[in-house]
């Protein structure tokens, strides 16, 4: 078995930081014998042309684009059919902006092949489009593999839309700054974005979060953090996300019911969005932030899910974590709803339950149905399918799909992945045992800081003589530029939404 390349999706540091970016396929050497299969994954006439345009006419004077606000609000809701319906209307009318409307669902598909058409549609409407302009500068920030060319060029394009009145810029480029500082050696992050605040930009606020979530000092700077968000709320709403996770990590219940009042009149007023509101929701019911308050998470998840169908899987995911607020027959119409809006997390959060056999009986082939339904738009698919392979829950180890699956998973940002990896090349369960990428992967697992990782690594270190063993470290060099400077630290990127209501790349 050999790894030759690998075509994938890799998250950038700024992916890592937001389960909406996916990657362009990824082209990368890397390890020996992982192998090369991993490949595989992957108008009309002249009269007709005069009546489109006599019709773009009167919608635009008698009507003021209701289509093109209607696309607007659906995709804001998560209503993404509704929203390509109404986009495409526009865009065979040669609208440009429905164009990058259109654009930006293929983004947000995951898929590497529309995220390579949406790339080619914001190119061509760059010229007369600020926000396709700032569209593409966040997109080839994201962009795995980019070149330094397009690193520049990304850089010139923010800045231009940026002066062209284009918000969200400022954290792009100093996302931009931050992943490529070799590409910037004239460019001190925290200088640029100390000079932005000392100019007075919207932005440079978050931008400073950001810095502190990417240097990994975000609880050192909670007071911080909290003064900028508040001088920010009222023109950025992203700030409620942050002020809950400060209150949430410093126990403040007080100020975080303040808070949760303030935006739920916000919301009533309609400048505040569902998602806004689902985000501070999935705040308050998670552990890892502090003390939850798992109750009001599901008063304002159930307020707001009828008209914003991911929050339906946001009420499974919490009766999941909290199974005292409901029963399985509630979650199991939760995920209903959620699949029944197209909701990849709704696929894989009834994955794991068959998975797990947690609330349902455990089901490895309905498991396995369901992870399917997710692979390409939630990382975590690819890892419970290679576990499920690696595992034999199916009458038999698959080791070529559980490798296939893991190693997607894990440069995807999954660090379990890793662990799964390297258990599978040291135990030789359905395949041969290769101990140079047992030790690769065991490393890669030490992030976990758990004491299975730890004794796995160690003890695979000591079983390779110094031959082998510098050519394994050489290997694991090459494997860790395979993924880049990636951080589990970024500011989330679901939370970067334009104020039309459209998903922010």
């Amino acid at each position: 078995m050999t790894i030759t390349k690998i075509s994938n999706t890799p998250q950038s540091l700024w992916e890592r930081a937001c389960s909406r970016w996916a990657g362009v396929a990824l082209d990368h050497r890397s390890l020996s014998d992982v192998p090369s299969r991993l490949n595989r994954q992957q108008a009309g006439s002249h009269i007709g042309t005069v009546c489109a345009l006599a019709l773009a006419v009167s919608l635009a004077g008698c009507a003021g684009l209701p289509d093109q606000r209607l696309a607007n609000e659906a995709l804001k809701r998560g209503d993404t059919a509704l929203a390509q319906q109404n986009y495409k209307q526009l865009a065979d009318l040669g609208y440009s902006e429905a164009e990058v409307g259109l654009a930006d669902i293929q983004v947000d598909s995951r898929d590497p092949a529309q995220i390579r058409q949406a790339e080619a549609t914001y190119r061509a409407a760059a010229d007369v489009s600020p926000r396709a302009q700032a569209r593409l500068g966040r997109l080839l920030v994201a962009k795995p593999g980019s070149t330094e060319a397009e690193q520049h060029e990304a850089e010139g394009l923010l800045k231009k839309a940026s002066a062209n009145g284009q918000g969200n810029t400022l954290i792009a480029l100093a996302m931009l700054y931050l992943q490529y500082p070799h590409s910037f050696p004239n460019v001190n992050a925290q200088q640029q974005i100390s000079q932005w605040r000392a100019e007075g930009k919207p932005e440079a606020g978050l931008a400073q979060v950001l810095l502190y979530r990417t240097q990994g000092t975000y609880d050192q700077h909670l007071d911080e953090v909290e003064t900028l968000c508040k001088a920010a709320l009222n023109t950025t709403d992203v700030c409620y996300v942050e002020l809950a996770t400060v209150y949430q990590k410093q126990a403040k219940p007080e100020q975080q019911a303040g808070l949760i009042k303030q935006m739920q009149a916000a919301h009533a007023r309609g400048t505040v969005s569902a998602q806004r509101v689902d985000s501070v929701a999935r705040v308050l019911g998670d552990a890892s932030l502090g003390t939850t308050d798992e109750k009001t998470a599901q008063s304002l998840l159930e307020g707001i899910a009828p008209a914003y169908p991911a929050s339906w899987v946001s009420l499974a995911q919490l009766l999941y974590d909290f199974p005292e607020l409901g029963d399985v027959d509630t979650m199991m119409k939760y995920l209903d709803n959620g699949r029944a809006a197209d909701q990849p997390r709704a696929e894989l959060l009834l994955g794991k339950l068959y998975y797990e056999g947690k609330m349902v009986p455990p089901d490895a082939k309905a498991a396995e149905e369901h992870f399917q339904k997710a692979v390409g738009r939630e990382v975590a698919a690819d890892y419970y399918l290679g576990q499920i392979y690696r595992r034999g829950y199916l009458g038999k180890v698959y080791s070529q799909k559980a490798l296939d699956h893991l190693l997607t998973a894990a440069r995807n940002g999954q660090n379990s992945a890793d662990f799964a990896i390297a258990q599978l090349f040291s135990q030789g369960k359905g395949t041969k045992p290769n101990p140079l990428n047992a030790y690769v992967f065991s490393q890669l697992a030490k992030v976990q800081n758990t004491p299975q990782a730890t004794e796995l690594a160690q003890t695979l270190e000591a079983q390779l003589p110094p031959a082998q063993l510098a050519e394994a470290q050489r290997l694991l060099k090459q494997e860790q530029a395979v993924r880049g400077a990636l951080s589990q630290n970024t500011l989330q990127l679901h939370a970067l939404q334009e104020e039309d209501g459209e998903e922010s790349l």
